[in-house]
Protein backbone atom coordinates (compact mmCIF):
# COMPACT_ATOMS: atom_id res chain seq x y z
CA UNK A 1 0.00 0.00 0.00
CA UNK A 2 2.69 2.59 1.09
CA UNK A 3 4.21 2.05 -2.68
CA UNK A 4 0.66 2.94 -4.08
CA UNK A 5 0.45 5.94 -1.84
CA UNK A 6 3.63 7.21 -2.77
CA UNK A 7 3.07 7.01 -6.63
CA UNK A 8 -0.42 8.95 -5.67
CA UNK A 9 1.21 11.03 -3.86
CA UNK A 10 3.90 12.23 -6.37
CA UNK A 11 1.48 11.99 -9.56
CA UNK A 12 -1.17 14.59 -7.85
CA UNK A 13 1.69 16.63 -6.72
CA UNK A 14 2.69 16.89 -10.26
CA UNK A 15 -0.52 17.88 -11.50
CA UNK A 16 -0.59 20.51 -8.85
CA UNK A 17 2.84 22.08 -10.04
CA UNK A 18 3.40 24.05 -13.31
CA UNK A 19 4.79 22.36 -16.07
CA UNK A 20 6.89 22.84 -18.84
CA UNK A 21 7.15 21.72 -22.38
CA UNK A 22 7.33 23.04 -25.29
CA UNK A 23 3.77 22.41 -27.33
CA UNK A 24 1.80 23.83 -24.67
CA UNK A 25 -1.02 21.11 -26.48
CA UNK A 26 1.15 18.20 -26.09
CA UNK A 27 1.61 19.63 -22.00
CA UNK A 28 -1.72 19.85 -21.56
CA UNK A 29 -2.86 16.10 -22.66
CA UNK A 30 0.26 14.34 -21.10
CA UNK A 31 -0.60 16.75 -17.66
CA UNK A 32 -4.28 15.37 -18.22
CA UNK A 33 -2.89 11.49 -18.51
CA UNK A 34 -0.88 11.98 -15.29
CA UNK A 35 -3.65 13.73 -13.20
CA UNK A 36 -6.22 10.93 -14.08
CA UNK A 37 -3.68 8.21 -13.43
CA UNK A 38 -3.23 9.87 -9.91
CA UNK A 39 -6.72 10.28 -9.06
CA UNK A 40 -7.27 6.01 -10.48
CA UNK A 41 -4.69 5.15 -8.26
CA UNK A 42 -5.62 7.53 -5.00
CA UNK A 43 -9.06 5.96 -5.67
CA UNK A 44 -7.68 2.41 -5.72
CA UNK A 45 -5.95 3.01 -2.37
CA UNK A 46 -9.44 4.69 -0.96
CA UNK A 47 -11.03 1.35 -2.03
CA UNK A 48 -8.45 -1.14 -0.71
CA UNK A 49 -8.40 0.17 2.36
CA UNK A 50 -12.47 1.11 2.87
CA UNK A 51 -13.61 -2.82 3.01
CA UNK A 52 -17.47 -1.45 1.97
CA UNK A 53 -20.55 -3.52 1.75
CA UNK A 54 -22.10 -3.14 -1.78
CA UNK A 55 -24.69 -1.13 -0.03
CA UNK A 56 -22.38 1.34 1.54
CA UNK A 57 -20.24 1.70 -1.99
CA UNK A 58 -23.14 2.43 -3.40
CA UNK A 59 -23.79 5.32 -0.57
CA UNK A 60 -19.74 6.25 -0.52
CA UNK A 61 -18.29 6.55 -4.08
CA UNK A 62 -21.07 9.77 -4.79
CA UNK A 63 -20.00 11.28 -1.68
CA UNK A 64 -16.54 10.40 -2.35
CA UNK A 65 -17.00 11.91 -6.48
CA UNK A 66 -18.16 15.27 -4.79
CA UNK A 67 -15.59 16.17 -2.24
CA UNK A 68 -13.16 14.71 -5.20
CA UNK A 69 -14.21 17.62 -7.48
CA UNK A 70 -14.11 20.01 -4.59
CA UNK A 71 -10.68 19.24 -3.68
CA UNK A 72 -9.90 20.08 -7.28
CA UNK A 73 -11.45 23.13 -7.28
CA UNK A 74 -9.01 24.11 -3.67
CA UNK A 75 -6.01 22.63 -5.89
CA UNK A 76 -6.80 24.68 -8.88
CA UNK A 77 -6.77 27.84 -6.87
CA UNK A 78 -3.83 26.86 -4.89
CA UNK A 79 -2.01 26.34 -8.41
CA UNK A 80 -2.91 29.81 -9.33
CA UNK A 81 -1.57 31.22 -6.02
CA UNK A 82 1.60 29.18 -6.61
CA UNK A 83 1.65 30.69 -9.95
CA UNK A 84 1.01 34.04 -9.26
CA UNK A 85 3.93 33.86 -6.46
CA UNK A 86 6.11 32.31 -8.63
CA UNK A 87 6.21 34.96 -10.83
CA UNK A 88 6.47 37.61 -8.98
CA UNK A 89 9.59 36.01 -7.06
CA UNK A 90 11.29 35.56 -9.88
CA UNK A 91 11.32 39.45 -10.85
CA UNK A 92 12.48 39.98 -7.53
CA UNK A 93 11.47 40.84 -4.04
CA UNK A 94 7.64 40.06 -3.28
CA UNK A 95 5.90 43.66 -2.79
CA UNK A 96 3.96 43.93 0.32
CA UNK A 97 0.30 43.94 -0.94
CA UNK A 98 1.34 41.41 -3.27
CA UNK A 99 1.79 39.20 -0.29
CA UNK A 100 -1.06 40.37 1.79
CA UNK A 101 -3.53 39.43 -1.24
CA UNK A 102 -1.69 35.69 -1.90
CA UNK A 103 -1.61 35.20 2.28
CA UNK A 104 -5.36 36.30 2.40
CA UNK A 105 -6.17 33.66 -0.42
CA UNK A 106 -3.72 30.85 0.91
CA UNK A 107 -5.94 31.18 4.45
CA UNK A 108 -9.25 31.13 2.56
CA UNK A 109 -8.43 28.22 0.54
CA UNK A 110 -7.23 26.59 3.29
CA UNK A 111 -10.47 27.59 5.82
CA UNK A 112 -13.03 26.59 2.91
CA UNK A 113 -11.45 23.01 2.86
CA UNK A 114 -11.68 22.61 6.18
CA UNK A 115 -15.38 23.44 5.74
CA UNK A 116 -15.83 21.51 2.87
CA UNK A 117 -14.19 18.54 4.47
CA UNK A 118 -16.85 19.03 7.32
CA UNK A 119 -19.43 19.06 5.42
CA UNK A 120 -18.37 16.05 3.49
CA UNK A 121 -17.76 14.11 6.77
CA UNK A 122 -21.21 14.87 8.22
CA UNK A 123 -22.60 13.53 4.61
CA UNK A 124 -20.76 9.80 4.77
CA UNK A 125 -21.45 9.81 8.68
CA UNK A 126 -25.38 9.57 7.75
CA UNK A 127 -24.59 6.13 5.37
CA UNK A 128 -21.47 4.30 7.00
CA UNK A 129 -19.75 3.64 10.42
CA UNK A 130 -18.02 6.24 12.27
CA UNK A 131 -14.58 3.87 11.74
CA UNK A 132 -14.92 4.25 8.18
CA UNK A 133 -15.54 7.55 8.02
CA UNK A 134 -12.39 8.24 10.11
CA UNK A 135 -10.39 6.08 7.94
CA UNK A 136 -11.38 7.71 4.69
CA UNK A 137 -10.43 10.73 6.07
CA UNK A 138 -7.27 9.93 7.91
CA UNK A 139 -6.20 8.84 4.28
CA UNK A 140 -7.23 11.76 2.27
CA UNK A 141 -5.62 13.95 5.69
CA UNK A 142 -2.42 11.78 4.52
CA UNK A 143 -1.94 12.06 1.02
CA UNK A 144 -2.86 16.13 0.97
CA UNK A 145 -0.12 16.68 3.59
CA UNK A 146 2.18 14.64 2.17
CA UNK A 147 1.37 17.26 -0.72
CA UNK A 148 1.27 20.11 1.12
CA UNK A 149 4.88 18.94 2.60
CA UNK A 150 6.67 18.27 -0.77
CA UNK A 151 5.09 21.89 -2.15
CA UNK A 152 6.76 23.49 1.06
CA UNK A 153 9.62 22.08 0.38
CA UNK A 154 9.92 23.31 -2.52
CA UNK A 155 8.57 26.70 -2.23
CA UNK A 156 10.79 29.17 -0.91
CA UNK A 157 10.30 31.51 1.37
CA UNK A 158 8.86 34.96 0.60
CA UNK A 159 11.58 38.27 0.39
Amino acid sequence: MKHFLVLAMVAILVGMMPAYAENAESKNTNMQILIDKAKADKKYIIASNMDLTDSESKDFWPLYEGYQKELDRFNSQLKEIINEYADAYNKGAIPDRLAKKLMNESLNIEGAEARTRREYAEKMIKVLPAAKVARYLQMERKIRSAIKFDLAANIPLVY
